[in-house]
């Protein structure tokens, strides 16, 4: 079998596990007060050009959510978020979990617009029992999106002038950002990322680390009370430096976008090539995840030699489906998918 369902299957990317094995004996302080993570936040600091951002490290993308959008609240508040996000789809209610309602946005391919929010947030004060409501206190967004897609640098800047006129904090979510930077259509460097959101997250996970995430707080006026908060949703590694050294190793030599510049080649090469052959892309997404319409006999039959995902039920006659790189995917690997088709 070769496996295309998603880009955290494999370990961790080789660098990342010879960095581990290579410090496996050392001792070191827990909870992330180490060298390693020291070094990694400064690291990160300086590709974000935000000297002065908290940066912490958690386990793992539902927890970061989870714990972010808790801390961001208030009890009465809600967060706003396109009905695609992974919020609202894929991670079994955490958020509602913590007391805090999704309130869902139409969306365009996985990404909301920036009149629809202003209209949710202003018809929402226009009402006269507001106070009997859930407030919209935060928006969260995803770089890329569910679906693959990317916001344009004026997007961003539009949403954050909206979020930051209503006074609510804008939260992204980064679990495959490296993806969406490296995309050859991406405006969006590390530094816009840090200066349009209030607070984000660099995911490591989907993007070659064994597990862990790196929360970036921009905004100093939040989440001052970070670490027990993240021990109460789970989300405190006490072997933190396992989290430090692999975002340390992420970026240094540019790793974390190498990563991102191999898996969205291939997965641009894959695109072109079931394109070329008559099949339909259902979403232009120019990251590492591609989502096609195939003929439910095809799907059938690559199922037995091929690990992808059905997006959605599978329909009566032909089914979309989604392939995904990562820096474990070979060129091999593609080649055998192409020749199966």
């Amino acid at each position: 079998m070769i496996y295309f369902n998603s880009d955290y299957m494999a370990g961790a990317h080789p660098e990342v596990m010879q960095r581990l094995l290579d410090t496996n004996f050392e001792h070191t302080v827990g909870y992330g007060c180490d060298q390693y993570s020291e070094r990694a936040v400064e690291l990160i600091r300086e590709a974000c050009d935000a000297p002065k951002a908290q940066v912490f490290f958690l386990v793992g993308g539902t927890q970061t959510n989870a714990t972010v959008i808790d801390g961001l609240l208030a009890r009465h508040e809600g967060v706003l978020a396109p009905e695609s996000a992974h919020i609202n789809v894929h991670e079994a209610g955490a958020i509602e979990a913590t007391g805090h309602k999704v309130l869902t946005l139409p969306h365009c391919e996985g990404k909301v617009r920036t009149d629809e929010v202003e209209n949710y947030i202003n018809d929402f004060y226009r009402d006269e029992t507001f106070l009997h409501m859930v407030a919209p206190g935060m928006l969260y967004i995803s770089f890329p999106t569910e679906y693959g897609t990317i916001y344009t640098l004026g997007e961003l800047e539009a949403l954050s002038r909206v979020c930051r006129k209503a006074q609510i904090p804008l939260y992204i979510d980064g679990a495959r950002l490296g993806y969406g930077l490296a995309a050859t259509e991406c405006d969006v460097t590390f530094k816009d990322i840090a200066r349009l959101a209030d607070v984000f997250y660099i995911g490591g996970t989907k993007m070659g680390a064994l597990m862990g995430e790196a929360v970036v707080v921009t905004n100093g006026t939040l989440l001052k009370n970070m670490m027990p908060l993240m021990k109460q949703h789970g989300a405190l590694l006490a072997k933190g430096r396992l989290l430090g050294l692999q975002f340390d190793t992420l970026f240094t030599n540019d790793l974390y976008m190498r990563i991102g510049r191999y898996a969205v080649e291939l997965a641009i090469t894959l695109k072109e090539e079931f394109t070329a052959r008559g099949y339909e892309s259902v979403v232009d997404s120019p990251t590492n995840q591609q989502f096609f319409r195939l003929p439910n006999d095809l799907v059938d039959r690559l199922s037995c030699h091929v690990g992808f995902e059905l997006w959605g039920p599978k329909g009566e006659t032909s089914s979309v489906v989604r392939f995904v790189t990562s820096w474990s995917t070979t060129k091999n690997d593609l080649d055998k998918l192409i020749s199966l088709v």
